[in-house]
């Protein structure tokens, strides 16, 4: 008769216990929670060629990004659904306390009416802008390799509804002060139609049909959101201080707190896949793909900037520092 076996019951989940030590909230909310990276052949364990099975496949898997062990990325300030509330709620508090306290100054009756018209035109139409930046990261997310990535990707989705959220708020709100300007109605031909807005347009639709996920990564974290950073949140902003829309200007510098953690973490990523020899030439060469359209986007909008000088030199020369600041 064998002798029955008695299992030691393990003291945290069997991916953490080599670390010999209590986990973090972090890491036991956040790695290792993706079930379609253990069957490289058949991700979502059902017929090989499943369509979804072929996609992820091809855009996961296939990528030509690799690492050895995407599940070791880990967020620098390890963000979890609870943190991220607690922190976003209080940037809530901050950027509708500014909404109630130039509200209550009558801010929008001070302002001048062809800056009003400026508005209409730059900025009211951006809640177009951030919905593609809200699908692109959704998208990263949903077929990043690792739960970690993807966590990172779907908090950088909740801050861009936040800002289109804003800025859907501020289009009502001017339209209340000025009937004639076309706030609520005239965004969509804006975006589609204004030559300031056609460079990001064509940048963004590019993005959303890139299906290989650290391409699409590249595309939007290293080339595609800086280019929106400097020349939208930072050059505008300083437009709108030029022209006594506080409010603005506090409203970009807002969203740009939510900018800098996502870069913080896109760096993180970016450094470690770079310990794999063959990864810069891969990156370098989709960035070298992206720029030219993120410089496109960033000359036609910063165009529309008069007052700002040198806004499309210096936002350009903004986003490659950042790239430059990862080693690529």
């Amino acid at each position: 008769m064998s002798e029955v076996q008695v299992l030691k019951p393990l003291k945290t989940w069997s991916h953490l216990a080599a670390r010999r030590r209590k986990p973090s909230e972090y890491e036991i909310v956040s790695a290792n929670l993706h079930y379609n990276d253990k069957n490289a052949m058949s991700p979502w364990e059902l017929d090989p060629e499943l369509a979804m099975n072929r996609w992820y496949k091809t855009n996961t898997f296939g990528s030509a990004l690799k690492h050895d062990d995407w599940n070791s990325f880990r967020d620098p300030e390890e963000v979890v659904y609870r943190s991220y509330n607690m922190m976003q709620d209080g940037q809530e508090n901050y950027v509708h306390g500014l909404f109630d306290q130039f509200n209550s100054r009558e801010h929008d009756l001070s302002l001048d009416p062809r800056w009003a018209g400026t508005l209409a035109r730059l900025y009211t139409p951006t809640r177009y802008l951030f919905h593609t930046l809200q699908m692109a990261s959704s998208y990263v997310g949903q077929v990043s390799p690792a739960s970690t990535i993807t966590n990172c990707n779907y908090f950088q989705m909740a801050d861009s509804f936040r800002w289109l959220s804003h800025t859907a708020y501020r289009t009502k709100e001017l339209s209340m002060t000025f009937a004639d300007k076309g706030f609520v109605v005239d965004e969509r031909n804006y975006w589609e139609n204004d030559v300031a807005w056609q460079g990001f347009r064509e940048l963004m639709e590019k993005v959303l049909v890139t299906w290989d996920w650290a391409e699409a990564f590249v595309a939007l974290s290293l080339v595609a959101k800086p280019a929106i950073d400097e020349a939208i949140l930072r050059k505008l902003g300083e437009s709108a201080r030029h022209n006594g829309d506080m409010l603005l200007g506090l409203l970009n510098d807002a969203q740009l707190v939510d900018s800098a953690r996502h870069r913080r973490w896109a760096t993180s990523l970016v450094k470690m896949a770079l310990e794999k020899p063959g990864n810069a030439e891969v990156i370098k060469g989709w960035v070298a793909k992206w720029e030219p359209l993120a410089d496109k986007a960033i000359d036609a909008y910063c165009a529309a900037l008069a007052d700002v000088s040198n806004a499309a030199q210096s936002a350009k020369q903004a986003t490659r520092e950042f790239r430059q600041s990862l080693g690529l």
